[in-house]
C-alpha cells in the first residue's frame, strides 16, 4: 500500500511542478498554475499518509519512487526514452528506498 502512497504522491508531484516548467519553460499560460497548486497540495497531503513515523524516512523513502515516476513521465509525457544508466540508476534507487521502508528497527 506504501507504494501506491508513493506513486500517487510522485504524479502529484511531479504534474505540479510541470505546471511552472511549462509556464516558465514552455511559455504556457499562467492559468496552468491553479491546477498545479491543487497538485502539489495533493502530493503534500498522500505522502502524509505514508506509514511511517518520522517525515524525514518518509520524504526519503519516497525519493526512490519519485525517481521511477520521473522517468515513466520524461517517456510518456515528453517522448524521450529513459536509456539503460536511467533504469539501473532508478533500480539502484529504488532498493535504497526499499531498505529505509522495511528495514528492521529496533526499540
Amino acid at each position: 500500500m506504501t507504494y501506491l502512497i508513493y506513486a500517487a504522491a510522485a504524479l502529484a508531484e511531479i504534474g505540479g511542478c510541470f505546471s511552472f516548467w511549462a509556464w516558465l519553460r514552455l511559455g504556457k499560460s499562467p492559468l496552468w498554475l491553479a491546477p498545479g497548486l491543487v497538485s502539489l497540495v495533493l502530493f503534500a497531503w498522500l505522502l502524509t499518509l505514508a506509514p511511517l513515523d518520522a517525515a524525514g524516512r518518509a520524504y526519503a523513502a519516497y525519493g526512490g519512487i519519485y525517481i521511477m515516476a520521473s522517468l515513466g513521465w520524461l517517456w510518456l509525457a515528453e517522448g524521450v526514452r529513459p536509456d539503460r544508466w536511467d533504469l539501473i540508476g532508478a533500480l539502484v534507487c529504488l532498493g535504497g528506498a526499499s531498505m529505509i521502508l522495511f528495514a528492521p528497527r529496533g526499540a
